[in-house]
């Protein structure tokens, strides 16, 4: 082993320690032909590599000129340090030659138990160990009086037949354990019991109070229709569907009807009422066409953009095109969005084919002005400026993005721009709406990524002065 790797009081002088490993020596050596010391077991790690050669000043060594130094032990033996516990509270502090037959009474110091049980404990800590923790200590039941191991009396303990417990069910019984079972089956009153009608268990004493309430509790026809034994969750549907003397409704209730009849003469009633009952449904059927109707205004309503922006995304481009040059003055139109809220409503539409003097050679596109919500409270013509823009699709990183883009102030005579009239849909044909019939060729939408993965996107964006937004 090394030199002692002890806390000293005082910190050992630089001849007691050992050259190789720096700390106080253990078992010194002398090598006689320089006299240099170290650990003997040091010096055996480094002959042991072979080179025989003194680690001091490299001359060569001889195994017989090495020497034990008692003397130098003595001294070394003789130096003051701390228990090797020091840090866990012990104070105790002696030469090292006493520090062996400190530990074998120091209160710190880990031993193994007496009682071979294979837990090693600092020895301060055995006497609470052997009275209550020692597998292997000998414990008497307080109720049996029996005898066991500590490991054998904690399996005892909760299982003892003579120990005296409270009924499980927490009736307040008490009683020995070899008791309680069969107090449990047949004699607490809040043992559980099964409910002969519906089988789910419940408390013995409550038992009669849940049958008040046991939905498979057997009860009569109110109607004294002689059908016996009625289940009480059965109650309502023998009453709705197989009484024969239930007051029933109309099945046409929904539509209008308020007759109210014995079951049996139900079918009396709609073979004699046949017509009046056509006649409602139809009146119904009318009523619930408009009523949805009006919810899809409403949802279309909430679908529009109100920010004066719109982008329009054009998918399945070469199809739509294909298609446009097939029907001549083919046009799409894109969803309606406000300029603002509360504002006016409008709508884009091209001819991907192009319209006009555009025809068969550009893309051409156009904006309307549709009905909208709050057209009564607007100022009329619309004038506010409108800007187009078809996208440039390519990645910015690589390079700028140049949009094709046209810009116009509405010409407030023009009629479409006049406060639409309520009977103008967004589909109107009639009314192509204002824009440029040539607002890009089929040659130039090729030459950058106008077109990218068979889409296209227009940008349609309306200018609102503050005080309208405000």
């Amino acid at each position: 082993m090394p030199g002692f790797d002890y806390k000293f009081l005082e910190k050992p002088k630089r001849r007691l320690l050992c050259p190789l490993c720096g700390k106080a020596m253990r078992e010194p050596v002398q090598v006689s032909t320089c006299g240099h010391r170290f650990c003997d077991t040091c010096l055996q790690e480094f002959l042991s590599e072979g080179v025989f050669k003194c680690p001091e000043d490299q001359l060569p060594l001889d195994y017989a000129k090495i020497y034990p130094d008692p003397e130098l032990e003595a001294q070394v033996l003789s130096l003051t340090i701390r228990c090797i516990h020091s840090e866990e509270g012990c104070r105790w502090s002696g030469s090292i030659k006493h520090l062996q037959p400190h530990l074998s009474t120091c209160g710190f110091n880990v031993i193994p138990c007496p009682n071979r049980c294979s837990i090693k404990l600092s020895r301060r800590d055995l006497p609470d160990h052997l009275q209550h923790d020692c597998p292997k200590r000998r414990v008497k039941c307080e109720f049996c009086a029996s005898d066991f191991t500590g490991e054998a009396y904690e399996n005892h303990q909760g299982v003892c037949p003579q120990e005296s417990v409270y009924c499980e069910n927490k009736c307040g019984a008490r009683m020995m354990r070899r008791l309680l079972s069969q107090h449990s089956l047949a004699d607490c009153p809040k043992r559980t019991q099964p409910c002969p009608y519906c089988t789910k268990q419940f408390v013995f004493d409550t038992i009669q109070n849940h049958q008040y309430q046991c939905p498979r509790y057997p009860v009569s026809c109110p109607n004294q229709c002689g059908t016996p034994s009625i289940a009480r969750e059965d109650l309502s549907g023998h009453l709705k569907e197989n009484c024969s003397t239930a007051m029933v409704l109309c099945p046409f209730k929904d539509a209008g009807c308020k007759h109210r009849c014995p079951k049996l003469a139900m079918s009396r009633h709609l073979d004699e009422s046949t017509k009046v009952h056509l006649g409602m449904v139809c009146s119904l059927v009318s009523r619930q066409r408009q009523e949805i109707q009006e919810l899809r205004q409403d949802v279309e309503e909430l679908s529009v953009s109100s920010d004066g922006v719109l982008i329009w995304k054009i998918a399945d481009y070469a199809r739509k095109l294909q298609d446009s040059k097939v029907r001549s003055n083919y046009e799409f139109f894109s969803p309606p969005f406000y300029t603002h809220r509360y504002g006016y409503k409008l709508q884009v539409s091209v001819f991907l084919n192009g319209n006009g003097s555009g025809e068969g050679s550009h893309l051409s596109v156009y904006i309307r002005v549709l009905p909208g919500q709050y057209d009564n409270l607007l100022e009329w013509p619309f004038s506010y400026r409108v800007t187009f823009s078809l996208l440039d699709q390519s990645d910015p990183s690589l390079s700028k993005p140049q949009h094709i883009t046209e810009t116009f102030n509405p010409d407030p005579n023009w009629k479409n721009f006049q406060k639409p009239g309520s009977s103008r849909s967004s589909l109107d044909e009639s009314t192509l709406g204002f824009g440029y019939p040539k607002f890009i060729s089929h040659e130039d939408i090729k030459k950058r990524n106008y077109v990218r993965d068979n889409t296209v996107f227009i940008k349609a964006s309306v200018e609102i002065p503050p005080r309208i937004l405000a």
